[in-house]
């Protein structure tokens, strides 16, 4: 037996990928195989399917850190065949055959099945952009950030940014977000954006050690200068969620806005984090989180997904990408 994946190789000429009939894994005790109906397409991925050094151990590869599906076949005593799915991140799509396949062969600690009020469709849409986003925001919710005062999210219109806006706007938040497509203000306004502001005019004025507080907290999903500027900007004991280097790995700042605002900033790994996190927030986009993502969602099938690679690590994309596997 077999199943179709996008598989990468490294050629003489660099790293291509193709659409490539596989033999479906044997099953290991404590796995679970799993039919991939949907998986989505994330910045880690279009880097994977390039070649990015870091990223992938060895090629030939199957890129995709998210899948959602139905387990075929198990060796486990917490998943049988027929129960829906996700698995988000680990070291799939890393080092272990990823989403962009039509099966996986996972761990069952990496599996969480899917609530009742979501789809597989549903868990897609929202992936691990969309985790990320919602443990970005628990953070400032454990850390008590007001609602007095807006929220800034950077990188709105991507992945994680998007989501992010969505549940802070469903949370009562005002949010102000920060973005390089300002032409985007109505699919932005939508998502639940009270006002649109423009990175570079953002930059603009430089970045000081200590600037006018106007926000309550954040969430930064590029880091660099934008991450510097969010951390002066923010109030008295007030937070930072910060998960993404695109606008560069190094940041500068003082202790100032620790020690004189007592703000705290939070590092988010979603990817990494305990499954027993991952359940939780399942369970709140299931319920008090749930937000639609339908219209700011496109879904491709796995023969087109090199354009959406490109568009992606142009800073293209805007929201999320579904790819549907199968008829």
């Amino acid at each position: 037996m077999s199943y179709l994946a996008y598989q990468v190789k490294e050629t003489a000429e660099g790293f291509k990928g193709s659409i490539k009939e596989l033999p479906i894994p044997t099953l290991e005790d404590g796995n679970v195989l799993i039919k991939v109906n949907y998986s989505s397409l994330n910045y880690k991925d279009a880097l994977a399917a390039t070649g990015v050094k870091g990223v992938v151990k060895e090629y030939p590869f199957t890129p995709g850190i998210d899948s959602a599906g139905e387990v075929i076949d198990s060796r486990s005593n917490n998943f049988v065949r027929g129960d829906h799915v996700v698995v988000t991140g680990y070291k799939m799509g890393m080092s272990v055959n990823g989403g962009f396949g039509g099966i996986i062969h996972v761990p069952e600690r990496w599996i969480v099945k899917i609530p009742k009020n979501l789809s597989q469709l549903n868990v897609m849409e929202i992936g691990t952009a969309g985790l990320t986003a919602a443990a970005s925001v628990k953070k400032l919710l454990d850390s008590n950030v007001s609602n007095n005062l807006p929220v800034l999210v950077s990188g709105a219109t991507g992945g994680v940014g998007s989501v992010a806006v969505n549940i802070l706007n469903k949370l009562n938040y005002k949010v102000h977000a920060l973005t390089g497509k300002p032409t985007h203000e109505k699919v932005l306004v939508a998502m639940g954006a009270h006002e649109i502001i423009d990175r570079n005019e953002f930059l603009d004025s430089g970045v000081r050690p200590l600037d006018k507080a106007v926000y309550g907290g954040g969430v930064d999903t590029v880091g660099g200068d934008i991450l510097s500027k969010m951390l002066s900007m923010t109030s008295n004991n007030g937070a930072v969620s910060c998960c993404g280097n695109v606008a560069g790995a190094n940041f500068k700042s003082s202790v100032f806005p620790f020690i004189l605002r007592g703000i705290s900033l939070h590092g988010i790994d979603s990817a990494e984090s305990s499954i027993e996190l991952k359940k939780h927030l399942w369970e709140m986009l299931s319920s008090d989180w749930s937000v639609s993502l339908s219209d700011q969602t496109r879904i491709i099938e796995l023969k087109d997904i090199e354009p959406e690679i490109s568009k992606i690590l142009d800073g293209q994309q805007i929201g999320r990408v579904v790819i549907k596997h199968g008829e």
